[in-house]
């Protein structure tokens, strides 16, 4: 072997065994505990986390952002076992006490093991629309623990292996967190304002607007475009904060992540700020920005036959696009009549030419007879009201209008129309009714 050849061999030798020898003492200095004893020092180190924080912990916790919200949740543990709850769930926000245990398992995690607030999203009969029926909010009440950041407890679910993150809580979070669900109302909007909403995007050279539904009870939005040649949409889960909202994914504009948007009281906007130019706001329209052809299906003519649509009790109920008005006008007829609305049913088209809403309450129903005027210009659709009757059948008996359907069959004969739209929801085909001039819209299950 030539003399270089043999000093290159010597330098990558020693080089070898320098390296060899920092490997064995870096791999003997992390192995010098055992697994258990490795395990054990990791259950001590979350505890003292978890016990470190002098007004407890808070997590916004977006079970699913693809099809649900955020809901924040606030602990106080202690160091017997017990842990002091309270959630923006609903309008409970009281602190409520339990029990949790950290866990050794594979890993290190945190278990909520007696019921509490946090139980609400993991609960399989506690669904907020019927295709999550079964599934609830795939909320969790046993985290897996990864560590600590920046004074931030780094937790990931174990149904679904989704980061979730425990910073320290305030005074002021315990204290405001009935200002969450106040804001939840302003996200649902007054009864005195439109029912028609946008999201105006601004990448800080052009302005888009988007057409945006929101649905309470999974605190979720959808937003699509309706200008030709920008095809954008967002879907986002909402949360709610005393100021205005968080909403997760972010809104991606011009590469700017937006996800705080604040709440002006005067306007009804929630408007989220980036840097040069860029921003996005929740805003109020008069009246939709997308207008549909749908309602010519309720038309006679070619290809329009008997067709129907219906409100159904415990079914189409659940759907967020219903209003607060509509809901509270089933209240109203519920607690006149003594029992609840189980469905309000449309007809369309009959074999004798008749078009009905029927009221039906368990084995008695009342028909409302109407003829039909559409408006192609606002594509919206007029039903003009006849006679009340005791049966389906155009020759039973007429009747007295009850009274207690007096407000909400007022607002489907609205004389100055209803909008006819299809929505996506999971599960079924719908399409909501929508008045022209009043926050009221229905969800309807449709037949066809």
């Amino acid at each position: 072997m030539k003399i270089k050849n043999i000093f290159k061999f010597l330098i990558i030798a020693f080089l070898t065994a320098q390296l060899g020898a920092c490997v064995s003492n870096e791999a003997e200095q992390k192995f010098d505990q055992t697994p258990a004893e490795r395990l054990n020092a990791r259950e001590k180190e979350l505890n003292d986390l978890l016990l470190s924080a002098e007004y407890g912990w808070k997590a916004v916790y977006f079970t699913d952002n693809t099809q649900l919200g955020g809901f924040t949740h606030l602990f106080k543990f202690s160091a017997d076992g017990k842990v002091a709850m309270a959630s923006d769930f609903d309008s409970d926000t009281s602190t409520y006490n339990s029990d949790y245990s950290i866990e050794i398992g594979s890993t290190i995690s945190l278990v909520f093991t007696t019921k509490n607030r946090i139980h609400l999203l993991s609960d399989s009969n506690n669904f907020p629309v019927p295709g999550l029926k079964g599934r609830g909010y795939e909320g969790d009440f046993q985290f897996l623990y990864y560590g600590e950041e920046n004074g931030e407890i780094i937790f990931k679910t174990k149904r679904s292996f989704e980061e979730l993150r425990f910073v320290k809580a305030t005074v002021e979070d315990w204290t405001d967190l009935e200002l969450n669900t106040e804001m939840a109302q302003n996200v649902i909007g007054s009864e005195k304002r439109s029912l028609f909403r946008l999201l105006e995007i601004n990448d800080g050279t052009n302005i888009h607007k988007l057409d945006f539904n929101y649905a309470p009870r999974p605190r979720f939005a959808i937003a699509n475009s309706v200008e030709q040649g920008y095809n954008m949409s967002y879907n986002m889960g909402i949360a709610f904060t005393k100021t205005g909202i968080i909403v997760s994914p972010a809104v991606v504009v011009n590469d700017q992540e937006l996800t705080e948007f604040i709440y002006d009281d005067s306007t009804g906007s929630f408007t989220a700020t980036g840097t040069n130019g860029v921003s996005a706001a929740i805003k109020y329209t008069d009246k939709p920005l997308i207008l549909t052809d749908d309602y010519t299906l309720l038309l006679p003519g070619i290809g329009n036959g008997n067709n129907a649509y219906a409100y159904i009790h415990d079914y189409t109920e659940l759907e967020g696009a219903n209003s607060a008005l509509f809901l509270s006008l089933l209240n109203d007829i519920e607690e006149a009549n003594g029992e609840p609305l189980q469905r309000a049913q449309f007809w369309f088209n009959n074999a004798d030419g008749t078009n009905y809403v029927e009221y039906r309450f368990g084995n008695v129903s009342y028909y409302h007879y109407f003829t039909l005027k559409a408006d192609d210009v606002n594509k919206t659709i007029t039903f003009i009201p006849d006679a009340w009757k005791s049966g389906r059948n155009p020759k039973s008996p007429t009747i007295t209008a009850p009274s207690f359907l007096k407000t909400l069959d007022d607002e489907f004969m609205n004389p100055q129309g209803l909008y006819f739209a299809e929505i996506p929801v999971v599960g079924y085909r719908a399409y909501t009714f929508t008045s022209t001039t009043t926050p009221f819209r229905m969800v309807a299950y449709s037949f066809q």
